[in-house]
């Protein structure tokens, strides 16, 4: 079984009772869709990880997987990108932002790649549901997107078409 696989398989067992904020949708329709994107411009060589990664993006800042748990079925690699991934910083938001911006802006471009497909799903859920909060989602969004340099530029036009940034 191959690697992006058997992190669905785990993704959708450790989310099966998490929901999507605003809809109530089951969590793993957002993994999916973020493993979706990646599996569009992921390259060869990075194909399996970057699936994998997307799937499990958020089972540690979301579900407390321990980091061996996933180096142990995952692989190194896996782990450092949703290592990368996890917004684990403390402080105020504010605070919690800047250190996330930091963190990713030193991320190898896989990383970056992941986490603006992840920005992509996002997006336009809180845009739809919750129109107050989407002013500040997008003004985050945008400082992010300023610092994935290494991101692929074809999601990056994407992110930043739905942020209303003109290149």
């Amino acid at each position: 079984m191959n690697l992006a696989f058997r992190a669905m398989q785990f993704a959708r067992e450790v989310h099966q009772d998490q929901r999507r904020k605003y809809t109530n949708n089951p969590y793993t329709d957002h993994l999916a869709e973020v493993a979706g994107i990646v599996a569009t411009v992921a390259p060869g060589d990075l194909h399996d990880a970057m699936i994998a990664t997307a799937w499990l993006h958020d089972c540690i800042e979301d579900q407390g997987v321990p980091d061996q748990t996933l180096a142990d079925k995952f692989g190194l690699r896996v782990l450092s990108g949703v290592l990368l991934l996890s917004d684990l910083e403390q402080g105020n938001r504010a605070e919690r932002k800047a250190a996330s911006r930091r963190r990713l802006s030193g991320a190898p471009a896989w990383v970056q790649t992941i986490k603006v497909a992840d920005l992509i799903s996002n997006t336009s859920s809180i845009v739809m549901h919750d129109p107050k909060f989407a002013v500040t989602y997008l003004e985050e969004k945008r400082l992010l997107l300023d610092v994935l340099t290494q991101a692929d530029p074809r999601l990056i036009e994407i992110a930043r078409a739905q942020a209303g940034v003109v290149a």
